[in-house]
């Protein structure tokens, strides 16, 4: 049985591991803009992947959430206490957090600013409800997924857990990323927007995005 500060210690882990690849992806993705990018494909393989990893890796100790929505969730159905909540939140949010400082410190600058470290937006001209029921439909089945694998003892084994999950992101990606930035996660938002001080606003006519390649942040300004 592992303790609370474990279970944190894991949460951190786990969270820091999505927003440094994932955006980290995005970055590169960007640096390597003149050659071609890396691809909307291998942007969300790098999101799923690092999830998938993490949750096979770390989901024994603490549940593998690495999500606020997933928590919520866990929280919801009394599997969690409130206090647990809150301080996987906080876990959680400082992963996503650090990581993003240690990309906005090691990537190029010019190149962190045009895609605004990965920080998820709306495509040009994408309305707002639409971006919403496509955020919730895709954040829907992540958290299935979740709860099906890696939480219902009479799930599927869990051993396959990080697996399903991992892919229940890239599709998402790869269905929402062009037109929303597929965040699917508060803290894979909240810690590349702190870290680049960007919060992307409403849609509006201008660039279509940041995101070289699923065009999923509003560019910001130079």
């Amino acid at each position: 049985m592992y303790n609370t500060s474990q279970k944190l210690i894991a949460e951190f882990i786990g969270t820091f591991a999505l927003i440094f690849f994932g955006a980290g992806s995005i970055c590169t993705d960007q640096y390597l803009h003149s050659t071609g990018g890396i691809g909307l494909l291998a942007i969300a393989l790098a999101h799923g992947l690092a999830i998938g990893i993490m949750v096979s890796a770390l989901g024994h100790i603490s549940g593998g959430h690495f999500n606020p929505a997933v928590t919520i969730g866990i929280w919801v159905t009394k599997r969690l206490s409130t206090l647990d909540a809150i301080l996987y939140w906080v876990a959680q949010l400082a992963g996503a957090t650090a990581a993003a400082f240690l990309l906005k410190a090691v990537v190029p600058e010019d190149t962190w600013r045009a895609v605004a470290l990965g920080t998820p937006a709306l495509a040009r001209d994408f309305p707002s409800w639409a971006a919403m029921s496509l955020e919730a439909v895709t954040t829907f089945f992540l958290v299935f997924v979740v709860f099906a694998t890696a939480v219902d003892e009479k799930g599927t084994f869990k051993s396959i857990a990080g697996f399903g999950i991992g892919l229940s992101i890239t599709l998402g990606i790869l269905v929402a990323g062009p037109l929303t930035g597929a965040a699917l996660n508060p803290a894979r938002a909240f810690g590349p927007a702190l870290a680049a001080t960007h919060w992307p606003p409403a849609p509006r006519p201008g660039p279509a995005s940041s995101h070289p390649a699923a065009r999923g942040a509003t560019r910001p300004p130079s």
